[in-house]
């Protein structure tokens, strides 16, 4: 057997698979690093999904409705009460998790002689999909407060030229949305070369946005370029179930489907996302706790001396240290586990429940305290 066995592709030979690190709560009881929602189903919501998949169980002998009708019905209707405005279910695609509707999306629009494009810092996975759809990826770069500057940006794009743009708002890790005029400038600018190319919007965090900051659901209507994707995996509680979803032009939904697996979307899978979305204004209850919880830790962050970027989503990115591993590790002794990730020098910290954002300052402002002291003179 060759010593290269498997006959893996050349540029993916050497490469981590991507992921945050897991461990058991036994190991460390406060888990604030994958930007969950901690509070879950109450017992009412998950009786109801388990009643559904419990329906839907009956019929796993079938396959599954391909178009998931039902579910993008009500995804259309839900998004028409979070931003959107007159969304039908042509305008709707779902895929497990919004990693897979980016996928698609890629797979669809991008490829090899092709060029993907966002501005860095932001989501890691997005070069991933880049790479496995062999599309090239660009990179940008963000100001010093992680805020875009247009000119810089429109010139990029006008240059570069991508068939898609990505651009999450509240962008991953830094927890800054984008202001209106900012995603109408891009979807311009995009549109203004042929054969123009897509303005993706990553809106997984969508819900937890300030008062005040609108969704990019509202531009749908001006730009045919613009996508707009969401998740159920964070303000819904449901990670566990991924599920995610895009509005956009129908003729970029029928385009999609070009690319998608057959019966992608799972029977239990489309009964779960149901069920839940039966259950919206619940399992949407506590957005609102978390965005209280979230200021309030930019707040006290601050006031240890640290810089905080503004957020709007359910975490909050700070720094900056000499050694973030260090740091990270002395919370993780202190039974806290929150992400090392984004530039150098800054962390990471999940929005959790009262009593885990209490145990998380405790753990830092002692963590701060002992490397302090063992600092050398």
């Amino acid at each position: 057997m060759s010593a290269s066995f498997p006959p893996l592709r050349e540029e993916l030979q050497g490469i981590e698979p991507y992921g945050a690190p897991q461990m058991s709560l036994e190991q460390v009881p406060v888990q604030l690093n994958v930007n969950e929602n901690p509070y879950g189903p109450s017992p009412v919501a998950a009786a109801d999904i388990a009643r559904a998949v419990g329906e839907a169980a009956v019929s796993l002998n079938r396959y599954p409705d391909r178009e998931f009708v039902a579910l993008r019905e009500a995804l259309a209707g839900y998004l028409n009460t979070s931003g959107g405005c007159d969304i039908t279910p042509a305008m709707v695609w779902a895929a497990n998790g919004s990693n897979e509707v980016m996928l698609q999306l890629l797979q669809a629009f991008g490829g090899p002689g092709r060029v993907a494009l966002s501005f860095a810092p932001t989501y890691s996975m997005y070069p991933e999909y880049a790479r496995d759809t062999m599309t090239e990826w660009v990179a940008g770069h963000r100001a010093e407060d992680f805020s875009l500057d247009l000119d810089a940006a429109r010139q990029l794009v006008e240059e570069r030229r991508p068939s898609v743009v990505l651009l999450p708002s509240p962008n991953n890790p830094t927890g800054t949305a984008l202001p209106p005029e900012a995603v109408s400038m891009l979807c311009e600018a995009a549109a203004s070369y042929e054969p123009g190319g897509l303005v993706v919007v990553d809106e997984a965090y969508g819900e937890f946005r300030r008062a005040g900051t609108p969704s990019a659901l509202e531009l749908l209507p001006r730009h045919r370029n613009l996508v707009v994707t969401r998740t159920m995996s964070k303000a819904f509680a449901l990670a566990g179930a991924r599920l995610g979803y895009l509005a956009a032009d129908p003729a970029i939904c029928d385009a999609i489907r070009v690319v998608r697996l057959p019966y992608h979307l799972s029977a239990v899978t489309q009964a779960t996302a149901l069920a839940a979305l039966r259950h919206a204004p619940e399992l949407l209850g506590k957005v609102d706790d978390l965005r209280a919880e979230r200021d309030a830790t930019v707040v006290w962050l601050r006031e240890q001396g640290l810089v905080v970027a503004d957020s709007d989503a359910n975490f909050v990115l700070f720094g900056r240290f000499a050694d973030r591993h260090a740091l990270w590790q002395g919370l993780v002794d202190r039974g806290v586990l929150i992400r090392e990730t984004g530039p150098d020098g800054w962390l990471r910290v999940s929005v959790g429940t009262a009593d885990e954002m209490a145990v998380f300052r405790h753990a830092l402002v002692e963590t701060m305290e002992t490397q302090q002291m063992e600092a050398p003179a």
